[in-house]
């Protein structure tokens, strides 16, 4: 049994989840803000992930990031190569995982009481230090449920990541995808052992992320 699809999974994951991470935080504070006509069209935007099919995301992020897109270009000139790569596997994953952090961490700020971050700000805090120091800390149980969700989410990404970092075995093949190969050639004890690990990961995943949930309360 070849286990490097579910090391490249194991690792793509964590990275797709800090990156998403990274970007979803501010963007969830920002939407978490009062209500504007632009905040709602972003938040709608920030959403369609969830209910695009997974080919037609993976279409325009290859697109994006192919040696001839936008994105693809820039690093294409610093000699990194984003399509077809593990890179783009992280990408992928981490496009897929984007709202399930993004919602609940807006759920998380939102359920913050403003009087607090006013008080602070009346104080001469600045906005990252109400963020860092009353909002996120208020607000953690929400960001780490939904930080469970994305990483889940990534780990089982398919479409996205066959799309745009392929099926190549040692190089880019996740465990989704090695778990279809093998159903294509007939070998179902593999297919069944992967599925299973899949499955107990997934599990596990979602246990710790509904008992952050429930802390919440």
């Amino acid at each position: 049994m070849d286990w490097f699809p579910l090391l490249l999974s194991v690792q793509v994951s964590l990275l797709a989840t800090a990156l998403t991470m990274l970007v979803g935080l501010p963007t969830a504070w920002w939407l978490s803000r009062r209500s504007s006509r632009l905040r709602q069209l972003v938040g709608a935007a920030v959403m369609t992930p969830l209910v695009l099919p997974p080919t037609v995301l993976g279409y325009y992020l290859l697109l994006l990031i192919s040696r001839h897109g936008p994105v693809g270009r820039v690093f294409d000139a610093a000699g990194v190569e984003l399509a077809f790569t593990w890179r783009a596997a992280v990408l992928a994953a981490a496009l897929g995982s984007f709202p399930l952090l993004v919602r609940a961490a807006q759920a998380g700020f939102e359920s913050v009481d403003r009087q607090l971050q006013d008080a602070a700000r009346t104080l001469g805090r600045y906005e990252w230090s109400v963020f860092s120091g009353i909002t996120l800390p208020l607000a953690w149980r929400s960001v780490a449920a939904g930080t469970g969700l994305a990483f889940c989410r990534a780990f089982g990404d398919f479409g996205i990541t066959l799309m745009v970092a392929g099926n190549i075995p040692g190089r880019t093949q996740t465990l989704p995808i090695a778990i279809y190969d093998h159903v294509q050639a007939n070998a179902m004890r593999e297919a069944n052992t992967l599925a299973v690990v899949a499955v107990v990961v997934a599990l596990a995943g979602l246990l710790v992320a509904s008992r952050f949930a429930r802390l919440r309360y």
